[in-house]
């Protein structure tokens, strides 16, 4: 306790200068912390946009044949080969449409209308018929209502047709087969006849099993590319990996940087310590003069550098969590992501790293101090 009491006492005694050393600290935890809090934010916010389709399979005509669509004939050998599972054929544009004098544009999916319940969800009103003359709206066309007049039972014209709105979609997220928040849906014999189309863009298929999903890529693959290759076939789980996986390699590189700015200010202690064994040369000489070992020389040293490490650590882990709350509320837009356990992390991990560098970079003077000749240092002037 007694070479721990003379460490704080010479923290306290060259106090400004042990402020900023400490100052270096904070501002490396707090970059760590935040840069780490953010990228985590940002993978989270990009999994609640995604919505749940690992269990889709997309099925697209391959390049250059069938002028990029696929026929009815295509679509029912997919069911087949898929068995029991859902086969959704859809086609997509954009266009203009007008709802009263307001103005817009948006796109449209084309769904046929008995497959639309097996993929979107209603939140409010009905599904469209084929017959009926209506049409779905994604939830934010109708959160922005006031500005596109597109709401339940509003009348919507594209081109010289006008089709009435029957139901709200519930939100989604955004997907990697289709994107409907901001879309129009309509039934396909209204989007076929109003637009002369005949062929499809794409089939999703819903997999019931998750489990089944590669069994079905290769059984669509068996009976659509036997002779030649018709249609690509992407499995988006594994493009839901590969994105997660982006996104945690955003996050440490955001983590590194951070981890730089701490190495900084580890540079910044170590001058500080050789300062302090400068200037206590003669206090040393007399500690070593009077049976004072090395090893508890340099064990008072260490505990300097501790003592900054932690004061350091503690408020960089305290404004850590305040920055975080920003960082969340800025750029993710939801401060819940700040408690998720691996944000949480990145805050311990600053702290801890704060403190082992502070301990790393006293080493080497502490290891200075022990090894000065006491008869030398009792004589430094």
């Amino acid at each position: 306790m007694t070479f721990f009491d003379l460490a704080r006492r010479n923290v306290v005694r060259h106090w400004l200068r042990s402020s900023l050393a400490v100052i270096g600290i904070v501002i490396g935890v707090i970059a760590i912390a935040s840069l780490g809090i953010m990228g985590n934010s940002i993978g989270l916010m990009f999994n609640d946009m995604v919505s749940d389709v690992g269990d889709t399979v997309i099925v697209s005509p391959a390049m250059g044949v069938g002028g990029g669509k696929l026929t009815e004939r295509q679509v029912s050998d997919i069911a087949r080969a898929v068995g029991s599972n859902d086969v959704i054929p859809f086609s997509s544009t954009a266009d203009r449409l007008s709802v009263g004098d307001k103005e817009s544009a948006a796109m449209i999916y084309a769904i046929p209308a008995e497959d639309i319940p097996a993929l979107l969800e209603v939140e409010s009103g009905a599904y469209p018929r084929d017959t009926g003359g209506g049409c779905l709206i994604g939830s934010e066309l109708a959160a922005n209502s006031r500005e596109n007049g597109l709401k339940l039972g509003a009348r919507v014209r594209i081109g010289d047709e006008t089709l009435r709105v029957v139901g709200v979609l519930k939100e989604r997220g955004m997907g990697f087969d289709i994107n409907p928040d901001y879309a129009i849906v309509v039934p396909y014999t209204w989007y076929s006849s109003h637009y002369d189309e005949e062929d499809y863009d794409q089939a999703i298929v819903k997999v019931r099993d998750v489990n089944d999903i590669d069994a079905v890529k290769e059984s669509i693959e068996q009976r659509m590319n036997r002779r030649e290759d018709t249609v690509n076939v992407m499995d988006t789980r594994g493009i839901l990996e590969s994105v997660f996986a982006a996104t945690e390699s955003i996050t440490v590189f955001l983590a590194g940087i951070g981890a730089i700015s701490l190495l900084v200010a580890g540079v910044s202690i170590l001058n500080v310590m050789l300062m302090s064994v400068t200037e206590r040369i003669k206090e040393i000489g007399v500690l070593r003069s009077i049976g004072t070992r090395r090893g508890e020389v340099m064990r008072m040293f260490i505990y300097e550098a501790l003592l900054l490490g932690i004061a350091g650590a503690l408020i960089g882990g305290v404004l850590s969590f305040c920055t975080g709350y920003l960082v969340t509320v800025v750029f993710a837009g939801n401060a819940d992501y700040l408690f998720d356990p691996a944000s949480l992390l990145y805050i311990v991990f600053g702290m801890a790293f704060g403190v082992i560098t502070s301990v790393a970079s006293g080493l080497y003077p502490a290891w200075k101090a022990a090894h000065l000749n006491p008869i030398q240092a009792l004589r430094h002037e």
